[in-house]
């Protein structure tokens, strides 16, 4: 049982770009560990990494779905959560979503020097989905997947757009997520988090040209 409290610790903060050379930039690493009265979420993200990903959430189609955004984003990824999953996925699936975002928002500091817009089409078979997004500072999410099964495998498909509400949410993102084509309720899913996987690479990435600047005509996000 989970004690009915909430705490939230993050650590290794990414420096500020001004603090650190250019060209000698120091990995932009995040620790956020959550714990509420139904789960307990550790997750560390490497936004300069290779694509090493150990997840356990206890949820064995979200833990595949997360490989997804570590593989395709190169985005080094630990995750270890444990949840109240005897009742159903919900809060495991949604508080994993909330701490990687917490974590995704914290390894992006002030968010100088990023490129700050991604977008990408991914197919898979006779699915294809479309992902923009925008570190904006502003969440939002336009969701409009079709998924047409209520369940993959255990994993209720309506669980997608909550996991995508938590990250939006939690790194101040805005994100539309549209599915082109496909028919496989697996397919359109896997999809769509290589989409925002690869959409999230090229967000995060560093613009030589604007390192030292907040990538907004406003000079803030």
């Amino acid at each position: 049982m989970f004690c009915n409290q909430l705490i939230i610790m993050q650590i290794t903060d990414r420096p500020s770009i001004n603090t650190a050379n250019s060209n000698d930039l120091l990995p932009r690493i995040a620790t956020v560990y959550r714990k509420t009265g139904e789960t307990e979420v550790n997750v560390t993200v490497n936004l300069d990494g290779t694509g090493v990903c150990k997840v356990c959430t206890g949820v064995p189609f979200l833990d595949h779905m997360l490989h997804q955004i570590s593989s395709h984003g190169l985005i080094d990824l630990e995750i270890q959560a444990t949840g109240d999953i005897e009742i159903d996925d919900h809060h495991t699936n949604e508080d994993v979503g909330i701490t990687l975002g917490l974590a995704l928002a914290k390894a992006l500091g002030d968010r100088k020097g990023i490129v700050r817009f991604g977008h990408f089409i991914a197919p898979l078979d006779e699915a294809l989905v479309q992902v923009a997004l925008d570190f904006s500072g502003r969440p939002h999410l336009t969701y409009s997947l079709e998924i047409p099964t209520q369940r993959v495998g255990t994993y209720d498909t309506q669980l997608v757009r909550e996991f995508f509400v938590a990250i939006v949410n939690n790194s101040q993102l805005t994100l539309h997520l549209r599915q082109l084509d496909g028919i496989n309720s697996h397919h359109i899913i896997e999809a769509g988090f290589k989409a925002f996987a690869r959409a999230l690479r090229m967000a995060v990435e560093i613009d030589s040209r604007r390192a030292n600047t907040i990538p907004s005509s406003k000079g803030v996000l």
